[in-house]
């Protein structure tokens, strides 16, 4: 079996933090991006492995709806171990809680006290926002210790699944060949200026892990999304991928360990994730992508096999430099705030006004009659006040819309 990662440096600093999240987003797809390959024929060889979790869920940061976890998989043939391990965590160091010193903390711990090679030692971050225990690099070396302490032969084997109902890429094409995303700090935009979408990847890789004596120990699976959709109470959850690795660890035969390794999720939202009609809830699309990879678990087909390899590239992906993009748009703001105009209505008046006037539109200020009433006299004070309301209505909705 082979694990391909890669590793990022990076160039200096920029204060555009948006091209750090994309890194990391790639990063995370390239840490999966080779998935163990295997042979077809059997061999008579032994792989050990161990798998552990624990609760991380910061319980003094506010109200708690699910638990967070770190899980751990461990790794192991006759000349080569591997760390495997994920964290219900929006990222390991720069943002969150977790800090940078963490990783290399964890690394020299575990190469001391179990003669482990740190670029042995791989974790992802699923990117919920869940609050972890500040104490979490003492929990995720008791968690390796737990995993070392209870390794077994096993067999091994790999497949995919498949779920495209539960993201959506949240990178709209406008008509003007612009791009925007759909984000939760400002509205999107109009109907008319939308002309595509980016596409998603509704592939699930796994990795299942097999006691020889029966029962799944692990399952390792990989899928694109961020798990940022939330949970009616508003407390602090694992998110989508926390209901995912509850439903296959209760299903899964051999109660397993499912750890969760996030994909390329850099845009790619939780489906409907700027819906108001009913309250945002991740267990629902969990439920769904947990059942998905258990119907692919079930295709995998496991064997002997001891083939243990790690193949690590070191690749520069340099943070782009947005001066002048920036210096654009801040001209661009400008310009477009000075076209404000001015209107007499407020939100109070615009309504009733757009109802009335979009309701009727020949005789949108009273019935029918009034204004005939008026023709007849030659009078046309209805009309008048008709033509300045749609005025006033276009002006507040340019308003809207600038």
């Amino acid at each position: 079996m082979h694990l391909f990662t890669r590793t990022q440096t990076t160039c200096p600093r920029t204060p555009h933090r948006r091209q750090v999240g994309i890194v990391r987003s790639v990063l995370g797809a390239l840490l999966v991006a080779g998935w163990m390959l295997f042979a077809t024929q059997t061999i008579h060889a032994e792989l050990l492995a161990g798998a552990a979790k624990v609760d991380v869920t910061d319980y003094e940061a506010g109200p708690v709806n699910d638990p967070l976890f770190l899980r751990v998989i461990v790794l192991k043939n006759n000349a080569t171990t591997l760390v495997l391990m994920g964290v219900d965590a929006v990222a390991i160091g720069e943002i969150g809680r977790i800090s940078n010193e963490y990783l290399p903390t964890v690394r020299a711990a575990i190469e001391q006290q179990f003669n482990i090679d740190p670029q042995h030692v791989l974790i992802n971050a699923s990117h919920c926002h869940g609050v972890v225990r500040r104490d979490l690099a003492e929990l995720t070396i008791d968690a390796v210790r737990q995993a070392q302490a209870d390794m077994v032969p096993v067999t091994i084997g790999c497949g995919i699944g498949h779920e495209d109902g539960i993201q959506e890429n949240r990178r709209l094409v406008l008509a003007n060949g612009q791009q925007t995303d759909v984000r939760h700090a400002y509205s999107l935009p109009a109907d008319a200026e939308t002309t595509a979408v980016g596409p998603i990847d509704p592939e699930i890789g796994i990795v299942r892990i097999d006691r020889v004596t029966g029962g799944t120990l692990a399952v390792l699976y990989n899928f694109a999304c961020h798990p940022i959709q939330g949970v009616p109470s508003g407390g602090n959850t694992a998110d989508i991928t926390g209901f995912s690795s509850r439903v296959i660890e209760q299903h899964q035969p051999g109660a397993p360990i499912a750890l969760f390794w996030q994909g390329c999720g850099g845009d790619i939202n939780p489906a409907g994730y700027k819906e108001f009609d009913q309250p945002r809830d991740a267990e629902t699309l969990g439920n769904r992508l947990g059942l998905s990879t258990l119907a692919g678990l079930a295709k995998i087909e496991c064997r002997d096999d001891d083939r243990l390899r790690l193949l690590s590239e070191t690749l520069e992906l340099p943070r782009a430099d947005n001066a002048d993009r920036i210096a654009r748009m801040e001209s661009r703001q400008k310009t477009v705030l000075g076209q404000l105009r001015g209107t007499t209505l407020d939100l109070k008046t615009f309504l009733p006004l757009t109802v009335k006037y979009g309701l009727e539109p020949e005789y949108p200020a009273a019935h029918a009659h009034r204004y005939l009433h008026q023709e007849a006299l030659d009078q046309h004070d209805l009309k008048r006040l008709d033509a300045d309301n749609r005025q006033r209505i276009a002006a507040y909705i340019s308003n809207i819309r600038t």
